[in-house]
């Protein structure tokens, strides 16, 4: 349908059954083509189907695709800005990776942090952070909780996409991620890439 033009397709599934669609996946990030796939049920916490369905690996796969935006947003405003990215984005294909679980609104998020990859949407208090947690999807309003009780000034962000926070500029991402600042990073998925953003990771490396 991309290939003919006047479409904008969408596809859509579990997050962990892409891999069924990997192959015409792969060829839309390969030929550049604006697909959209709104894949669902995004970590463990995606009820009673148990391991079977649970997408650890899948957004390592994912993000590691040459010309893919992978975009896991937190909350209502996140996703309306997943939306805006895809659409717009016309020469590659977006996944956009949903919970199924109720999540909370977060204060501080924004259609535009989308549009940055990654934005610190909370600091517990004023001032450089001691620490930063970074986290997408619905593992940012654990981390927005958890600052709280820390009791001292820890940094929330939210990074929907890898890919399109290193799109941005050196300056940008110091604001984000200072020099010197512990960060560690949380995800209900593999902890492989990481690495790139944090110091330690708190993500599930089995089923």
């Amino acid at each position: 349908l991309k290939a003919y033009g006047g479409f904008i397709p969408y596809c859509g599934t579990f997050l962990n059954f892409i891999g069924y669609a990997a192959g015409a996946v792969r060829l839309s990030a390969l030929a550049h083509h604006g697909v959209v796939y709104v894949a669902t049920h995004d970590s463990i916490g995606l009820g009673e189907d148990g391991p079977t369905h649970q997408p650890i690996e899948v957004p390592t796969m994912l993000r590691a695709m040459p010309g893919m935006y992978y975009i896991r947003p937190a909350d209502g405003n996140e996703t309306s800005g997943a939306y805006a990215v895809a659409i717009e984005r016309r020469h590659g294909p977006c996944v956009l990776a949903l919970s199924r679980q109720a999540l909370p609104q977060l204060q501080g998020s924004s259609i535009e942090g989308v549009f940055r990859g990654a934005y610190a949407l909370t600091d517990s208090f004023a001032g450089e952070p001691h620490a930063i947690l970074v986290a997408s999807g619905s593992e940012v309003s654990l981390c927005v909780d958890a600052a709280k009780e820390a009791g001292r000034n820890v940094r929330v962000v939210s990074m929907p996409s890898w890919e399109i926070f290193e799109e941005q500029s050196l300056e940008y991402k110091q604001t984000v991620f200072p020099a010197g600042v512990p960060v560690l990073a949380v995800e209900a998925h593999s902890a492989v890439g990481w690495d790139r953003y944090s110091h330690a990771q708190h993500c599930m490396r089995t089923f």
